[in-house]
């Protein structure tokens, strides 16, 4: 009886690390990291349309305009996407909750790890002391990595460059979680026509994937792409899926893809 007993509270006590480890996974990293951030300046306060993670317009605007470059956090592209609460460490000048911000960029300052948008640095700072803190230039501060949300669906947006149907470049948009994309592969997907209005989509030849290659920062691209409708896989790492996990997403690029098009995927992260 006593085994009997042990044994059920061990199972207890496994299942409540796991939960536990699973909201840690979902809340983002506890503890915070020592830096410095300065700020770059915009005509609008908002961020950079060409910055290095290849987001375009959406690097410009994504989550207000908060924006950041950023320099190891960059990671040769695979941190682009990424979101981090920053708080700067000037008691009388900084806020407590600081500034949420979107990578989107990379940057090299004075030893500083975030070179942040003219309105992610303003957040930074308590009510009418935001002038004050823009005559400091660069601060002290700790951050820590946060969830992304969003209330749309993750998108696949075709690349500018993009070239129907021979060159086709892709970027993730709205990737929500904390989660990083650290391989792509393609494969086409073909229609059946059964009645004369209705087709099934079918999967067979999908026996091989094709690899996509990072070009830089988040934009991913293949010469001579599969010919009609393309079914896309990503591999992630982080967060619930832990790493290597493959993430497959049907039909998530039509036939006829056109660049310059975000993609809605119907998914997004938990």
């Amino acid at each position: 009886m006593g085994s009997t007993v042990k044994n059920h509270y061990n199972l207890i006590f496994t299942e409540l690390i796991l939960v536990l480890l699973a909201a840690s996974l979902s809340f983002g990293q506890e503890s915070y990291v020592c830096s410095r951030a300065t700020y770059y300046g915009s005509p609008d306060c908002y961020g950079n349309p060409t910055g290095a993670c290849g987001f375009g317009e959406y690097g410009r605007t994504v989550n207000n305009g908060e924006v950041s470059g950023v320099s190891r956090l960059y990671r040769n592209g695979t941190g682009c996407g990424a979101c981090y609460q920053v708080r700067c460490k000037v008691p009388t000048h900084c806020s407590d909750e600081g500034t949420k911000v979107v990578v989107t960029d990379y940057g090299q300052g004075d030893n500083t790890d975030f070179i942040l948008s003219l309105r992610a640095y303003a957040n930074l700072a308590r009510p009418n002391m935001a002038a004050e803190l823009f005559a400091y230039g660069v601060v002290d501060v700790e951050y820590r990595r946060i969830p992304c949300g969003y209330s749309s669906n993750l998108m696949f947006k075709v690349h500018e460059h993009s070239k129907f149907p021979n060159y086709l470049a892709i970027v993730p948009i709205y990737q929500a979680g904390i989660y990083d994309i650290t391989a792509v592969e393609l494969c086409r997907y073909i229609y059946i026509r059964l009645l004369t209005f209705i087709y099934l989509f079918v999967t067979e030849d999908c026996k091989e994937w094709r690899g996509m290659r990072r070009a830089y920062g988040a934009v991913w691209d293949m010469a001579n792409p599969p010919v009609g409708g393309v079914n896309v896989r990503f591999q992630v790492s982080g967060g619930a899926y832990g790493d290597g996990q493959w993430v497959q997403i049907a039909s998530a690029i039509p036939s006829e893809w056109k660049a310059g098009i975000a993609y809605d995927t119907s998914f997004q992260f938990n």
